[in-house]
């Protein structure tokens, strides 16, 4: 594990396209310990030098959220005990912040303007003879991106539809540099970690041709504007860690930690999710859920008894994840 700060301010992020389920619980539970392990001690309180554990509902991508799930997942966090030291933000209300950034950006002349659409980027790759790998990304040939002069020849009289954010071409950005611009970082649970930004993602979205915006910009802006010093989130999120490095560094900002958590799995094998009809969490019996949880982050909880209390659980947790 990486040396950590006495202060440590962390968050859970979820989405508001569907209730809670296991895996989401791991994530949110991961966090909180993370927090209360450096001294945030209870819900609504700071802890050793501002401690705290915050909740941030990504609603940016208003056509996948649900109605009302927003509220749910709330209430399932309090039934397992994870209350937020601080009232929860709504990222559909800070569009202000994210347009302010994409303006510093575009300043900078690190961000422009984009026409493609996606068959217009697929198309590009069948002509080069490339192919999208299974589960990866179609990365951006380049075809908007402005020459030295400034000059955008790939739009060809085309009205941008969304904003892209320059990478690095050639030697490596971070720790330690590479071919390939490669950028560099350490996982607390991971361990190195690296990524070519220009070959495996290229330039990438910070504001949607729909005009919603990009969950890469807005995360960044908001664990900046909340002061979030240490990120616990899903394994899964991980290989966007170096896209928002290379944003914070873009503007500005300071980098937090990172650890990266085990993940659910259903029986086919994949990570459970809503898209894949994870069934909701079920928090009647909150101590057998977080007991479950803690398992999977490798603390060994004993059993929970018919006079365990969430308090037990959550008190028995801190002290498995201090002693890892």
């Amino acid at each position: 594990m990486s040396p950590q700060p006495a202060r440590c301010v962390g968050r859970f992020a979820p989405s508001p396209t569907g209730p809670l389920h296991a895996g989401s619980l791991v994530a949110a539970l991961a966090s909180w310990l993370d927090v209360r392990a450096h001294g945030g001690v209870n819900p609504g309180q700071s802890g050793q030098q501002g401690s705290q554990w915050l909740v941030r509902i990504e609603d940016v991508d208003t056509p996948r959220c649900v109605p009302g799930a927003d509220a749910l997942i709330l209430s399932q966090l309090a039934a397992c005990g994870l209350l937020p030291d601080a009232p929860p933000v709504w990222q559909s209300q800070r569009g202000a912040l994210y347009q302010a950034a994409l303006d510093q950006l575009i300043a900078q002349g690190l961000a422009y303007g984009c026409a493609c659409t996606r068959a217009d980027i697929a198309r590009a790759h069948e002509v080069a003879g490339r192919h999208k790998p299974r589960h990866g990304e179609l990365v951006y040939p380049g075809t908007c991106r402005p020459d030295a002069q400034g000059v955008q020849a790939g739009l060809q009289g085309r009205t941008p539809r969304a904003w892209r954010l320059r990478v690095p071409d050639g030697e490596g950005e971070g720790e330690g540099s590479g071919n390939g611009a490669h950028l560099a970082w350490t996982d607390r649970r991971l361990g190195p970690q690296s990524q070519a930004l220009d070959t495996a993602v290229g330039d990438f979205v910070v504001k949607r041709a729909d005009g919603l915006w990009a969950y890469q910009l807005a995360v960044v802006v908001d664990d900046a504007a909340q002061g979030i010093t240490h990120v616990v989130r899903g394994e899964d999120l991980a290989d966007n860690t170096p896209r928002q490095i290379w944003l914070q560094r873009c503007l500005g900002l300071p980098t937090p930690t990172y650890l990266h958590t085990p993940l659910v799995r259903g029986e086919n094998g994949e990570k459970l999710s809503k898209q894949n009809g994870a069934a909701p969490l079920d928090v009647r019996d909150p101590c057998a859920a977080l007991t479950q949880a803690a398992r999977v982050l490798g603390l060994a909880l004993p059993a929970p008894t018919a006079s365990t209390t969430v308090g037990d659980v959550l008190a028995q947790a801190v002290s498995a994840w201090q002693r890892r």
